[in-house]
């Protein structure tokens, strides 16, 4: 009896599963007994999002910053030619003069009494040199006579001259129009040849040395203007290039190039550094691409551009480059559109979906 009812229990249970997967397998066909489309229909993978820009050719100005150092158009160490006491002093210090201006007076008392002395002996030898000559004109006296009386005036003459230059020396001036700087002596010092009374500075305009490097020699010509700037100041001022050094450093292969620029308003001092922007070429059709979708590698840089909804790698050749941007030289043509996202997740003929197009 047991047994009967176990049998009818396990027969129960399998009629039951039957059911179960009947009613299942029914919802899954129409009522031709047909798969449905959409349950037939696989979704399709879609491609890596990613964004394109479009590149065109436009104008690119080649440009190279380098570093210079600020010099006064005209600089001098004011010093006596002679050994001598200073008897004045009317340099002031840090003071505009201009050319001419009487900055030191020194002792030329002795230069004067021998001054003295020598005209008075002018005027005899004069009368003495006249004398002769009539002598002569008359044939009373030798031209040999006249002409060593001649050859003693001419000679006082001359010593004469040289005493004036010395004295004028004692009268020490501004040789060009310029700020003094600080004074290092004052009246009753006893000054020599070689000793620095002052620092006279004409910075109203400035010189800037710089170098180039040997590949930009001979871009950069006499008359190019240049811009720069200074870390106390980033006001941008101009100057123009006056004059370059006739070969290069063989250590650095660099050329020293000097420009001069105006500096009426003295807010820039001599000494300083200066960084200058160079203008070294122009070009009107030059691809530029962003820097993020470059690509590195051993043998260069490369790529990834739109072909269809593949990606397609591309090897360029680049050349002048900034913060934002690089100029492709070569493998690239105006109107390709390059991916800009995204790039480590492809591979060349990958599938790609454009999300946004610059």
């Amino acid at each position: 009896m047991e047994n009967t009812i176990q049998s009818t229990k396990i027969i129960s249970g399998l009629i039951l599963a039957a059911l179960i997967l009947g009613s299942v397998l029914l919802k899954g066909y129409n009522s031709k007994g047909t798969v449905p489309e959409k349950a037939a229909v696989v979704k399709k993978a879609q491609g890596v999002p990613v964004d394109g820009q479009v590149i065109r050719s436009g104008s690119l100005n080649e440009e190279m910053t380098v570093s210079g150092t600020l010099m006064a158009y005209q600089e001098v160490s004011i010093m006596s030619e002679l050994n001598k006491k200073v008897v004045s002093v009317h340099a002031k210090e840090g003071k505009f003069v201009t050319a001419g201006t009487l900055l030191f007076k020194l002792d030329d008392a002795d230069l004067l009494a021998e001054l003295e002395q020598l005209r008075q002996q002018e005027k005899l030898v004069l009368l003495n040199e006249r004398r002769l000559k009539d002598l002569v004109d008359r044939e009373a006296a030798i031209q040999q006579d006249y002409d060593q009386a001649f050859t003693n005036l001419k000679v006082l003459q001359s010593r004469i001259e040289q005493l004036k230059v010395t004295i004028a020396k004692t009268y020490i001036r501004a040789p060009f129009s310029g700020n003094l700087g600080i004074v290092n002596v004052y009246t009753g010092a006893y000054v020599s040849p070689g000793t620095s009374l002052v620092q006279l500075t004409d910075n109203s305009r400035l010189k800037i040395d710089f170098a180039v490097p040997e590949k930009h020699a001979n871009t950069l010509k006499t008359g190019d203007e240049v811009q720069y700037y200074v870390e106390s100041n980033e006001k941008i001022h101009t100057a123009k290039i006056v004059a370059h050094e006739s070969s290069l450093d063989p250590n650095t292969r660099t050329l020293l190039v000097r420009a001069v620029g105006n500096n009426t308003s003295h807010e820039l001092l001599p000494g300083q550094s200066a960084r200058l922007t160079l203008r070294l070429n122009t070009s009107g059709n030059a691809l530029m691409v962003p820097n993020q979708a470059l690509i590195p590698s051993s043998k260069g840089y490369s790529v990834y551009v739109v072909n269809g909804n593949k990606a397609g790698l591309k090897n360029i050749g680049i050349g002048q480059r900034n913060a934002f941007s690089v100029n492709v030289t070569s493998g690239l043509t105006s109107g390709d559109t390059i991916i800009t996202s995204n790039m480590l997740r492809l591979i060349p003929n990958a599938d790609i979906q454009l999300v946004s197009v610059k």
